[in-house]
């Protein structure tokens, strides 16, 4: 499961770091700092979701 989780979260952190760099740029925020911590934060919120896409996908009843 680890190695589909690698797989969804490639693609996952991508989407949700280019959401939240868009929103921040939408609010006005154009420097460095909030540009990279959006970024930052997006990669971050992406490893569990793409665990829990991933053990949706697999069937595992891990933490069920």
């Amino acid at each position: 499961m680890l190695r589909l989780a690698s797989i969804l979260y490639s693609i996952i952190s991508t989407s949700l770091a280019g959401t939240a760099v868009i929103a921040v740029l939408v609010a006005g925020f154009g420097t460095l700092v909030p540009i990279l911590v959006a970024a930052g934060a997006g990669a971050i919120l992406a490893l569990p979701i793409s665990w829990l896409v991933a053990r949706e996908i697999s069937g595992s009843s891990f933490m069920r």
